[in-house]
This record gives C-alpha cells, sequence and structure tokens, in this order.
C-alpha cells in the first residue's frame, strides 16, 4: 500500500505543480508591472481559497452531502482501490481535498463505531493516516491531505514552520540593530497569557510612528486580514503595551 500511496502522491504532485506555473505565468503576463515572487502570489492565492472555502463550507457538510461523497467513495474505491477517487471528488465538487477526507473519514468511523467520532481522533487520523482502521481509505486519505496547497497537517507544519522562521529573522534584525527588546517566550515565562513577538524595551520612531511592539505574521497582508489581527490581538497589544 505504501508504494500505491508514494507513486500515487508523486505523479498528482507533479500535476499540481505544473498546473500552479501555470497559472503563475497568467498572473505575471497579465500584470506585468506589478511582479511579486511566487511565495506573495502563492500566499495571495491562499487566503482567497480559503475565504471561498469558507464561504461554501456549510452546503458540503449537510447531511445530504456527506451520504452523497460517502456512497461515491465507496462506489468508487470498488471500481479501483487504487484511483485517487476522494481527491479527485474534492477536485470536482471544487472542495479542499483535505476537508473532503475529513469528511468522509468521519463518516466512516461513525458506521463502524455506531459513534460520532471525536475531533481528537479524527485529527490524529488525518496527520497519521496509518492509524485509520482500513487500509483503502487511508491510501485515500492520505492522497488528499499530501496533495492540498490550502489545509490539512502538512499545511498547518509548513505554516508553523514559515512562521518561526520569519521570527528568527525578525530577531537577527533586531540584534544586528542593537536594539533591546523581551521575546515572547520570554513574556509568556512571567505569566503574560496574549504577546507579540517582540516588545521593544526603548520604543524607536518610524517614519513618524512610535513603535513600542512588532508583531510578524508570514502571509499577505490583505484588508480582511488586518481587521481580523485587529480584533484578535492587536487592539489588545496596543491597549496593554
Amino acid at each position: 500500500v505504501s508504494v500505491g500511496m508514494f507513486q500515487w502522491s508523486h505523479m498528482l504532485l507533479l500535476t499540481e505543480r505544473e498546473v500552479f506555473n501555470l497559472n503563475m505565468r497568467q498572473l505575471l503576463k497579465s500584470f506585468p508591472c506589478c511582479y511579486q515572487s511566487q511565495s506573495t502570489l502563492l500566499s495571495i492565492f491562499s487566503q482567497e481559497y480559503q475565504k471561498q472555502i469558507k464561504r461554501t463550507h456549510a452546503k458540503h457538510h449537510t447531511a445530504e452531502a456527506v451520504e452523497t461523497y460517502y456512497q461515491r467513495y465507496l462506489n468508487g474505491v470498488m471500481k479501483n482501490a487504487a484511483a485517487p477517487v476522494l481527491l479527485e471528488l474534492a477536485n470536482e465538487v471544487d472542495f479542499a481535498p483535505s476537508l473532503m477526507a475529513r469528511i468522509v473519514l468521519e463518516r466512516f468511523l461513525q458506521e463502524r463505531e455506531q459513534a460520532i467520532p471525536s475531533k481528537t481522533l479524527i485529527n490524529s487520523m488525518l496527520r497519521d493516516p496509518s492509524q485509520i482502521p482500513d487500509g483503502v481509505l487511508a491510501n485515500q486519505v492520505y492522497q488528499c491531505t499530501v496533495n492540498d496547497c490550502c489545509y490539512g497537517p502538512l499545511v498547518d507544519c509548513i505554516k508553523h514552520a514559515i512562521g518561526h522562521e520569519h521570527e528568527v529573522l525578525l530577531r537577527e534584525m533586531l540584534l544586528e540593530k542593537n536594539l533591546s527588546f523581551i521575546a515572547e517566550d520570554q513574556l509568556r515565562a512571567k505569566g503574560y497569557d496574549k504577546t507579540p513577538d517582540f516588545i521593544l524595551e526603548v520604543p524607536v520612531a518610524v517614519e513618524g510612528h512610535i513603535i513600542h511592539w512588532i508583531e510578524s505574521k508570514a502571509s499577505f497582508g490583505d484588508e480582511s486580514s488586518h481587521q481580523a489581527y485587529l480584533q484578535d490581538q492587536f487592539w489588545s497589544y496596543w491597549n496593554r503595551y
């Protein structure tokens, strides 16, 4: 099973990369005077894609939709268990592959255990499909998670790693400028719950603004993102620090 999993994922990842490169060339051709790096364009795409998924999330979780997806999965793997049934189904209905895998996995476990599975169990199986008590479904879930560019455990790991990398780079820049600061982990150790990445012990002026603290976000800062971060984090930082 593992050999087949890696063969399918390798082939599908190449296809996804080719599609992305094609879209990238089209974007650069359409906006030649506004060239951005591939990572910036990918960040913008990821945010817009997630907005679309949130808008259509409810319709994919109705009882009728869940049952339809589950029966199509069963029929598909009955015909060809090695084919990427769930991945193709997700692409057909324009839904994130990892979220489609979650729907079908939850439905499978509910039928098997005659009870609604916990989110903890579902998340654990998505992170490690070898825990799924069905080899075919484990293979299908694996294919979905490794071919999802915006959702799933692998994407979460990548986002966490990128965020940590940017925090390290920011720390190095502050040290290079000989700025005295208190890092987030130091603040947490003192009992603070909500903290920015760095608090400057001696505030600095940047373009006429006094900077007391810095929060790093490894994503594209569009208007909706700024509004969400203001409500969730920045206003509390502003009031406290």
